[in-house]
């Protein structure tokens, strides 16, 4: 199944749900100054969340347009080295704001990936906030995932809701605990399970998270109920693509493989010999092509701050790997 197609099936699953599709947002926020880039589905809806805007849906669906090369999500350093991480990727996602909550979210998500997409249900592992029981029994109880694929997860971060089951946009803003669904790429890639020491390893991803905002918090780290508690979630384009498409790496998929084979033939013609097709620096270079496009058609250039030192810094990095 090609991404674009994953896409549509995804954007019109959610249309089916009742959900509103919302055109993707620029990469570069029109009006948050705590956000360097757009960097999840739910930037545009921040203030729908906190309860200063209004929309005439209460169910929105969208493939947003990310870019995680600065302030705290940060994947740039690892780009070209993981099977998953990128400056740029796609995040498809499905919002309730005030309207349904951790049942149907749940249950959403559950249906796209077993009816429509047809996952083995024996290669899903979910986790929960250690503290969120109801979500835990929505699982086990309701949706049938047996206790020992469900995995508690406390404040491992080293701090009160330093989580990774308790989702922050930035230092501010809307936040509450999240349970993530892993796809298992079987015993024959190393690494372990969320939570477990091995987790850094490929064998466990993450596919999907679901957020359900139930707080907002301030400079001075109070945390403040929001006025209707809301759901955000957020799938990787890539991620989800790599698993329907078989491979285990997102650089496998439809959307990259042009985009490394001209990067090859650039450096081979360069002088580079006959690279590795499988070379980290392809990678690298593939995946800031796309960053910089996309950067670059949403109104930032190249300077000494801000954006425009990150979109220098992608671009150097790009062309430092040429050279690799």
């Amino acid at each position: 199944m090609k991404a674009a197609e994953i896409r549509s099936k995804f954007l019109k699953f959610f249309e089916s749900k009742g959900h509103t599709i919302v055109a993707s947002s620029p990469v570069v926020p029109g009006d948050d100054p705590t956000l360097l880039f757009t960097n999840a589905g739910m930037n545009q809806f921040k203030d729908v969340f906190l309860g200063f805007d209004k929309r005439p849906y209460t169910r929105a669906t969208t493939s947003q347009k990310c870019i995680r090369a600065g302030g705290k999500h940060n994947d740039l350093d690892n780009v070209g080295y993981t099977a998953r991480h990128h400056t740029f990727f796609e995040m498809l996602g499905n919002f309730s704001f005030g309207d349904y909550f951790k049942r149907d979210a749940i249950s959403f998500a559950w249906e796209l990936l077993t009816d429509v997409f047809k996952l083995p249900k024996d290669k899903l592992t979910v986790t929960v906030y250690a503290e969120d029981d109801e979500a835990y029994e929505i699982w086990n109880k309701e949706i049938g995932v047996p206790a020992e694929r469900i995995i508690r997860i406390g404040d491992n971060k080293g701090a009160r809701y330093a989580s990774d089951n308790f989702w922050m946009m930035g230092d501010t803003g809307p936040c509450g605990p999240c349970t993530e669904i892993f796809y298992d790429h079987g015993d024959h890639i190393p690494g372990g399970p969320p939570g477990s020491p091995d987790e850094d390893g490929d064998r466990f991803i993450e596919i999907w998270n679901n957020v359900f905002m139930q707080f907002n918090r301030d400079e001075a780290g109070v945390m403040h109920k929001l006025p209707k508690p809301s759901v955000d979630t957020g799938m990787g384009l890539e991620r989800i693509a790599a698993v329907l498409q078989g491979v285990h790496g997102n650089y496998e998929i439809d959307l990259f493989v042009a985009l490394l084979a001209a990067a090859k033939q650039a450096v081979d013609a360069a002088g580079g010999g006959d690279v590795d097709a499988s070379s980290p620096s392809l990678k690298v270079i593939a995946d800031h092509i796309r960053a910089c496009s996309f950067t670059v058609a949403d109104g930032v250039i190249p300077s000494n701050e801000g954006r425009g030192y990150v979109l220098r810094r992608i671009t150097r990095r790009a062309i430092r790997h040429g050279y690799k």
